[in-house]
């Protein structure tokens, strides 16, 4: 049965939600049979996908070519995509995005901070998740955010207000667990946490990440589940000295 965010937002307390992210057809399908909650098509894609050296590349265009490749994959999760940066300037702008990434496969979109945004987006019927903490399209510092009095306060205060502005989950982003413990107590919609420790309502990861397919950053908060880009190392040296050794193809692999 298809994960809808009403189903979602009932979960908060009493089941954890799985979040992951994913870009292609294949990936989304094996997530999506295993009973993952939600798919996030993460403007990370910039990064682990497409080889940039940040997110800020990515184009509304790239985030509808692969939310339509995760949604064909995906049929049960709940398909998430990220508003790539200057998507959502204004509420026009962020209204016709949003709406590109719907028709392109995504049941809601999420974008960081802006409340007055989200509540546009939801007032025009667009589900929208929010995102707090470290935010990758506009952080000049890429530490943890809140350790101090006054952050952490702002940090509490704008987790509210996009309760208040109708956001059916925030995502919080390298928070100390501490701090993500209080928001989630603070608020009445699930959060998703990314390095804020175990109280979050929820938790993601970059799938590249957690498959061990990406090596030019190692987040400690990243759970390596496999080492695929070792296995796929292997895999390609193996096929690469039978074609050169003549040992691929074989008769069982040719026609007559």
């Amino acid at each position: 049965m298809k994960t809808t965010t009403e189903k979602i937002k009932s979960m908060k307390g009493k089941e954890k939600i799985a979040v992951l992210t994913a870009y292609d057809y294949s990936a989304a399908k094996a997530m999506d049979e295993c009973g993952v909650d939600i798919i996030l098509i993460g403007d990370s894609l910039g990064m682990v996908v497409l080889g940039y050296e940040n997110t800020l590349s990515v184009t509304m265009e790239d985030m509808m070519r692969h939310t339509g490749a995760v949604a064909r994959g995906a049929k049960n999760a709940l398909i998430a995509a990220d508003m790539p940066a200057n998507s959502y300037n204004d509420n026009e702008m962020a209204a016709l995005n949003a709406e590109a990434l719907i028709k392109s496969g995504a049941d809601t979109i999420k974008i960081e901070n802006e409340p007055e945004i989200a509540k546009f987006l939801v007032d025009n019927k667009i589900d929208v998740m929010g995102h707090i903490g470290l935010t990758p399209q506009t952080a000049t510092n890429f530490k943890v955010q809140g350790k101090d009095k006054e952050t952490a306060d702002k940090l509490i205060r704008l987790a509210k207000e996009l309760e208040k502005a109708g956001c059916y989950s925030i995502v919080l982003e390298c928070v100390p667990v501490e701090l993500a413990k209080k928001i989630t107590e603070s608020v009445s919609i699930p959060t998703i946490g990314i390095g804020a420790g175990p109280y979050c309502d929820g938790q993601v990861l970059v799938s590249n990440d957690m498959l061990g397919l990406y090596d030019r950053l190692s987040p400690k908060f990243v759970k390596k589940y496999a080492d695929l880009g070792k296995v796929m190392k292997t895999a390609f040296d193996n096929y690469i000295k039978d074609v050169k050794k003549g040992k691929f193809p074989e008769d069982k692999q040719s026609f007559h």
